[in-house]
């Protein structure tokens, strides 16, 4: 049998790839842990695609394997960069790109409300919302970690604020049409 426990972060700390420990609170592991609780949200709204919304799984395992790469970057001590893969263990310009097509293709299926959105207008829709928030969060945890001069590059935050945009845009593509969603603003007092 293997084990997958190694007993190694009992004293509260954690590996980097390619060598080093951080305390598991550290800015880094909040920014790669919020990556991957957002995989996992994601990985449930991909769970909710049905039949007829193959393309929509697709860009949404594609996300997936985006920000595993972003998490791996950040899994990554800044000065064992040199050791990273572009495309697999770090984010390139390419990437960027190639997501901001995506986010304009949805964004131009839908017509964007007035309003703030007020997430569960279906439940697949939801729980983009729900991806959208997370990844939101670990780009604040990158944002810090770039202020304190702890990223080999930007780009993996130009990714992850382009990440939030297209759980944003899914989110909308895939959400009912419902102005009253969009009026809860609006309540007089």
């Amino acid at each position: 049998m293997v084990r997958i426990y190694t007993k190694k972060g009992d004293d509260g700390t954690t590996s980097l790839w390619y060598g080093g420990r951080v305390p598991k609170h550290h800015g880094r592991t909040e920014a790669y842990g919020s990556l991957d609780e957002a995989c996992s949200a994601l990985g449930v709204a991909r769970s909710l695609c049905g039949s007829g919304e193959a393309e929509l799984a697709a860009d949404i395992l594609r996300l997936q394997d985006d920000l595993f790469i972003a998490g791996a970057e950040l899994a990554t001590a800044p000065e064992a960069a040199e050791r990273l893969e572009d495309g697999v263990s770090r984010i390139t310009e390419e990437m960027v790109a190639d997501l901001e097509e995506r986010i304009d293709r949805y964004i131009a299926e839908v017509e964007l409300p007035p309003q703030f959105v007020i997430p569960g207008g279906n439940q697949l829709s939801a729980q983009l919302d729900v991806a959208r928030t997370v990844i939101r969060r670990a780009e604040r945890s990158i944002a810090a970690l770039a202020e304190a001069g702890e990223l080999a590059s930007e780009t993996v935050i130009h990714l992850v604020n382009r990440a939030s945009d297209f759980a944003y845009a899914m989110a909308r593509f895939a959400d009912v049409d419902d102005p009253a969603l969009f009026e809860g603003r609006r309540r007089s007092r």
